[in-house]
């Protein structure tokens, strides 16, 4: 495992400090450059971590170049395909090495618009944790099948009723982290991977009292490259969910409480 880094700006974003910018990819070869290119211009005080598992398709190596030509460009490379929570897990650690206030995840698909990041670090001056989401008041979802939707949909309606979580995008995984809210996290304790990584991390920030915001966001479908969405990252999700639920019931019941901890959500 190894990275590429420029000397860094000391500046930081307005009442959220030194923000990074965590971006996965794994052959993204034609959405790189423009992700990068988008996330400058819409928020030029942060830096990104482009966290590369071993593109075959070269995205490494264009992420170099980008790195080269702009200081507050980084990449991580790593060592093979381990999937989205390592490579999240990875960048929260690199930025935690380097003093970064807070950590945003965002996809390299374009699905997630980097024009919604200004609204997602306005929200975090007074939040520990901000999803931008897909389901509340304000939001779009664009160029989605109705499967699509109605799994989304689903999939959020169990998390909320199962987890007691009042999250309307549990699956959401547009965010801003505070590193000091990641600090009150076991992260060593995550094991899971997709769908289900956005879910293990928004039900432990809950169940630590972390102040979560939601807030609107455009969601498209990505126009270039293959999704890495399949069944098995749906299971996974599903059983987990599950399997957390029945934990926190079990918990409630030695405890005599009727319900799991709660957290501060607002939405806005």
């Amino acid at each position: 495992m190894g990275e590429t880094t420029g000397t860094r700006g000391n500046g930081g974003h307005p009442g959220v400090g030194r923000v990074l910018v965590v971006i996965p990819t794994y052959d993204e070869a034609d959405n790189v450059a423009q992700i990068v290119a988008r996330v400058r211009g819409a928020a030029p005080s942060v830096e990104v971590l482009v966290a590369d598992d071993n593109s075959p398709d070269g995205t490494g190596a264009l992420a170099d170049a980008l790195a080269a030509a702009d200081a507050r460009v980084h990449v991580l490379h790593r060592e093979g395909k381990q999937g989205l929570g390592a490579a999240y897990l990875a960048g929260f650690a690199w930025a935690r090495e380097r003093g970064f206030d807070a950590v945003v995840e965002m996809d390299a698909d374009g699905s997630h618009a980097p024009e919604d990041l200004p609204a997602l670090l306005a929200a975090a001056r007074d939040a520990d944790v901000v999803i931008g989401s897909r389901w509340v008041r304000g939001a779009r979802v664009l160029n989605w099948p109705l499967r699509r939707l109605l799994l989304s949909r689903c999939g959020n309606l169990y998390a909320r009723l199962a987890l007691k979580m009042p999250l309307s995008d549990a699956t959401g995984g547009y965010r801003v982290y505070r590193l000091a809210a990641l600090d009150e996290i076991d992260l060593q304790s995550v094991c899971s991977q997709g769908y289900s990584f956005q879910v293990e991390l928004s039900r432990l920030a809950h169940r630590s009292g972390a102040r979560i915001v939601e807030v609107p966001i455009t969601f498209a479908e990505r126009e270039r490259g293959s999704s890495k969405m399949s069944p098995l990252i749906v299971a996974e999700a599903l059983w987990r969910i599950s399997a957390w639920g029945m934990q926190d019931r079990r918990l409630a019941v030695r405890r005599g409480l009727h319900g799991t901890p709660t957290g501060q959500v607002r939405w806005p």
